[in-house]
């Protein structure tokens, strides 16, 4: 669905509106992801018990936590582009090890190490604390749009700026994700659909996504739904009507995503990426990130 408006000089207000929220999404993104690959964040996670040989276990505690002692049926809802399977190989057996209010308490000591580690002195400036005051503006402004985004946003705000900005950056980034889940819905994609639609217009590797825990056969059968529809073709790639779906479902998250971001003038938002900069530098430069994810930034 598309309802952009025109201003009166023609522009189309409703595609800069997308853009900007893409944009933003962008820059945002690393300062949110980088606290699961951080090492202080690795060390958190096993003093609380959980195996850090694989970064699952610390991942689904740190992100399934705002929801409380969910079981696996509403974690792999909430996150839908995972197996149940996988899910429930670290769900509910995450609130075993810890509980979680001992899991955010380790949370939020995660990501204020992680970004004093990146940022030295620079993780308490008047920068970062006007970028909090801007970022936690925006996700006060964003109406819930499923679980993790409603679940986040009812979390109590960190003291620290970093970590308060963290909190809003995932406020933000789930509120996008929960649009997405949404966008995918009408598009009518199941999740294993989602990821084999998404890999066949280029937006990672097949097996980037294996990551998911979907089985081949799960793949493979996803595949053959997508063929019969005639959005992939015989060799797995998207065929035109499959490009413009996943064209639609990307216009149409971008439109959700944007609604939050109204709240700031353009000069707001301008001086907000700004205040970012340091923060996805240092995140992007730690080497701790992926090369390639499964979320097709710079591909899509």
């Amino acid at each position: 669905m598309d309802t952009d408006t025109g201003t009166d000089a023609g522009t189309d207000t409703g595609a800069v509106e997308r853009a900007a929220a893409r944009r933003m999404w962008h820059l945002l993104e690393p300062v949110h992801a980088v606290v699961y690959y951080a090492p202080e964040a690795y060390e958190e996670a096993a003093a609380l018990g959980y195996g850090t040989a694989e970064r699952w276990p610390a991942y689904f505690a740190w992100r399934a936590v705002p929801l409380g002692a969910a079981g696996a049926e509403e974690t792999t809802a909430a996150f839908h582009s995972f197996s149940p399977d996988m899910v429930a190989r670290y769900v509910p057996e995450s609130w075993r090890i810890a509980a979680p209010d001992a899991v955010l308490a380790a949370r939020t000591r995660a990501v204020t190490r992680t970004y004093a580690a990146l940022l030295g002195p620079g993780a308490d400036t008047p920068g970062v604390a006007e970028a909090a005051t801007l970022a936690r503006r925006v996700a006060g402004a964003a109406v819930p749009a499923g679980p993790l985004s409603a679940a986040n946003a009812a979390l109590p705000w960190p003291g620290e700026p970093a970590a308060a900005l963290w909190q809003a950056a995932t406020v933000i980034r789930e509120h996008r994700g929960d649009g997405h889940l949404r966008a995918l819905r009408e598009a009518g994609l199941d999740p294993v659909e989602s990821l084999v639609s998404f890999a066949a217009i280029g937006a990672a590797p097949p097996e980037v996504f294996a990551s998911r825990g979907w089985t081949p056969t799960a793949w493979e059968a996803a595949r053959s739904r997508l063929a019969a529809r005639g959005l992939v073709d015989a060799a797995g790639a998207a065929t035109g009507a499959g490009r413009e779906l996943r064209a639609q479902v990307e216009r149409r998250t971008d439109e959700l995503a944007a609604e939050p971001w109204r709240v700031l003038s353009d000069d707001e938002r301008e001086h907000l990426a700004k205040a970012l900069e340091p923060f996805w530098v240092a995140a992007i430069g730690s080497g701790l990130l992926p090369g390639v994810n499964t979320l097709g930034i710079g591909k899509v």
